[in-house]
């Protein structure tokens, strides 16, 4: 018998029960007694739809959204996103824009007829708009640089979009003539506001200077736009922003809000008079909690600080109509959950949304109804609305992944779990069980180390360990110290101590799972990536316990690390700076740990990582092969942090598959595998360009992959 732990939420499953009962009705595997159930594949995993961007019309009764859909047909497995609409009964479903141009950002106009969105034009974003009926678009902007946000006035007249600066003709000529030398954190295209008349098509530019700006709102009377900047567009930078207002017919700047740490996300009482934003009043940061600050929108006075003693995050706040009460969606535990505060009493609310993933909160304009993006283990993204009083009657109404159900793939079930570290505080983690879990067998394990490491692991639909579930694994995603969603303290405490505490919390966790005799302790797996990849290099090196281990874009040596990423500053608020606090970087880097090693390691890195340089996996796979060691180095040209392109982030996944499972002994059962590593049937002419790439050396731009081998 299984025992499950719960924590911060007594209602986890029952409304999601709710929503499905009475949402869109799906295909079901009892249509068709005789089919036997699949599972997720790789390939399946890029057939997932990503819905989101819902907008409500004006008059409450249709829903702009947005739908990415990747072309499995296409020979580049093409990526597009188009709009659709809904109405808010779920009924009059249908796609608005078609063809090989990506659509996104739907934004209604105050009559409700017609509506206006981004698609590109001859190589740069564009806004166009489009009558709600259907017919034509037509295009609103032919901006330089192309348009990166906008926004419609709530007077219907003009258009506010943000824009980086264009080059200059100097600049034009050094990039030609190769005369381009960059002096590094001196120079900068900076991004500012422009206005675009409707009528006349006259565009004015409202901001310049050495600043960058984001976020621009418009007051009610389409007269101030309030808006977010920042001193440089270095991510070291985020931390330090600034909230300002500019008028729009005379051009003038204000600084609504300046405090030492970030500020963000304005947004305007209804009746004009106040600007709610976040902001909390750390430099150097941003592992902080966001506070809930609301400013007279003259700028006058002092700010009001609420939500003092709510110990989590602040999201984006949403004014309800009638400006009595503020709205947010934040992480708590393993969910994302919808709060409120009433402005006058500063009570706060809690509005139990689904046990799942819940973002994009859109209020109708009547304050009556929520429209949001809901994610929960078995099944990705769909619109879901409700009564904005009772989140319990929550309704589905979009079917985008509906072929889950009518190919009757069996999926894992997705529980959360406690359980005490040695210190005797509790530790959360979501488990994977396979399709059709027998809790008197001891299943292969997989332990999951999440990033940030202030991100947080939640009950949502996970492509990656759905597959590992699909062919055989138990797999755990621990919510270690330094997780969000759990309270400040929780949040900070892996401050100067990565891979001590964190560590505990993750291998209890194992032992917990152990212990319940779901897994067998000889059969046990380890992947991550980002500052999983950390925690897995890390526990490479502290424990003989693992068959294989599996980092990606991980962190090896500290030192080196500080003077290399992008994100200096943030490394440097968790240890200080490396020659203040040498002992502390050496000694919690795993470099310093090699010898150790004892599992076969598979080291995964995308060659162009600004992030955690790739140099950090070359440390650490070149020890290994001076040491003898059972080490695989798969570096992915031209990605970054992350494996974006489709063929090469199925690569990733299918390693996975076939490395783990032939660790402990097993055959993968959704990849063809050989020896551990996966085969991909191809056609001839693949099969003759893959044998030319083969002939070249190592590393260059023809390959698919570089796989270098002990």
């Amino acid at each position: 018998m299984r025992r499950h732990h719960r924590s911060f939420v007594a209602i986890l499953g029952i409304a999601l029960m709710l929503a499905f009962a009475v949402g869109t009705p799906t295909a079901s595997a009892q249509d068709d007694d005789d089919e036997a159930p699949g599972r997720l594949s790789a390939n399946d995993t890029l057939r997932v739809q990503n819905v989101g961007g819902p907008r409500i019309s004006p008059d409450g009764e249709w829903i702009l959204y947005t739908v990415s859909t990747r072309d499995m047909d296409d020979e580049d497995l093409a990526n597009r996103t188009h709009l659709w609409r809904v109405s808010v009964d779920g009924e009059g479903n249908r796609q608005l824009t078609r063809g090989e141009d990506s659509a996104s950002s739907p934004r209604w106009f105050s009559d409700g007829e017609k509506f206006a969105f981004t698609r590109t034009a001859d190589g740069k974003s564009q806004v166009f708009a489009m009558y709600t009926d259907g017919g034509e678009a037509w295009q609103l902007t032919e901006h330089e640089e192309g348009v990166q946000s906008f926004a419609i006035s709530p007077d219907g007249t003009t258009l506010l979009f943000t824009a980086r600066d264009p080059e200059t003709a100097e600049q034009k000529r050094r990039t030609k003539e190769h005369d381009d030398a960059v002096v590094i954190d001196a120079e900068f295209q900076w991004t500012h506001l422009w206005s675009h008349d409707l009528d006349s098509g006259e565009t004015t530019r409202l901001s310049e200077g050495d600043f960058t700006v984001s976020g621009p709102r418009w007051a009610p009377t389409s007269d101030r736009i309030a808006f977010v900047t920042r001193p440089t567009t270095l991510l070291d930078d985020g931390w330090n922003s600034d909230i300002r207002v500019v008028d729009v017919a005379s051009g003038d700047i204000s600084v609504l809000f300046d405090n030492p740490g970030p500020d963000s996300s304005p947004r305007w009482s209804p009746d004009g008079s106040t600007i709610a934003f976040t902001a909390h009043q750390q430099t150097g940061t941003t592992v902080w909690h966001n506070k809930l600050y609301l400013m007279p929108a003259d700028g006058s006075g002092e700010p009001e600080i609420l939500l003092e003693d709510f110990d989590l995050n602040v999201g984006a706040p949403i004014w309800a109509p009638n400006g009595a009460d503020i709205y947010w969606s934040t992480g708590q535990g393993t969910k994302t959950n919808l709060f409120s505060v009433q402005v006058n009493t500063d009570e706060v609310l809690d509005h139990a949304a689904p046990s799942g993933v819940n973002f994009q909160f859109t209020l109708s304009p009547d304050g009556g109804r929520w429209v949001w993006v809901h994610v929960n283990p078995s099944h990705p993204s769909e619109l879901f609305t409700a009564p904005a009083s009772d989140l319990s009657q929550a309704r589905r109404l979009t079917g985008h992944n509906n072929w889950i159900d009518a190919e009757h793939i069996e999926l894992a079930s997705v529980e959360t779990v406690t359980w005490n570290n040695s210190e005797g505080d509790p530790i959360e983690g979501v488990v994977h069980f396979p399709p059709g879990f027998d809790g008197s067998t001891a299943y292969p394990f997989v332990v999951n180390p999440h990033g940030g490491p202030s991100g947080a692991v939640t009950e949502t639909f996970n492509s990656a360990n759905q597959m590992l579930a699909a062919n055989g694994f138990v797999v755990l995603q621990p919510n270690f110290r330094g997780s969000s969603n759990y309270g400040q303290e929780f949040l900070n405490a892996n401050r100067n101590d990565w891979g001590v505490g964190d560590y505990d919390d993750i291998m209890t966790g194992v032992d917990y799972v152990i212990e319940h005799g779901w897994v067998d302790p000889d059969r046990m797996i380890a992947y991550g990536w980002s500052y999983g990849g950390y925690m897995t290099f890390w526990m490479s090196t502290q424990t003989d316990r693992f068959k294989l281990i599996s980092p990606g874009a991980g962190l090896t040596n500290l030192y080196s690390m500080y003077s290399t990423t992008d994100i200096t500053g943030y490394l440097g608020w968790f240890f200080g700076m490396p020659w203040d606090n040498e002992e502390v970087y050496r000694r919690l880097s795993p470099i310093r740990h090699v010898k150790n090693v004892t599992a076969k390691i598979l080291i995964m890195h995308g060659a162009n990582d600004a992030r955690v340089p790739p140099e950090q996996a070359v440390e650490f796979y070149t020890a290994l092969k001076d040491l003898g060691k059972d080490v695989t180095f798969v570096s992915y040209p031209r990605q970054g942090h992350g494996i974006r392109e489709p063929r090469l982030a199925l690569d990733r996944l299918r390693r996975y598959v076939c490395a783990f499972t032939d660790v402990v002994g097993m055959e993968a059962t959704t990849e063809t595998c050989a020896d551990g590593v996966p085969m991909v049937p191809m056609d001839d002419d693949s099969a003759e360009i893959a044998a030319g790439m083969a002939g070249g050396p190592q590393g260059t731009s023809g390959g698919i992959f570089e796989v270098v081998e002990q």
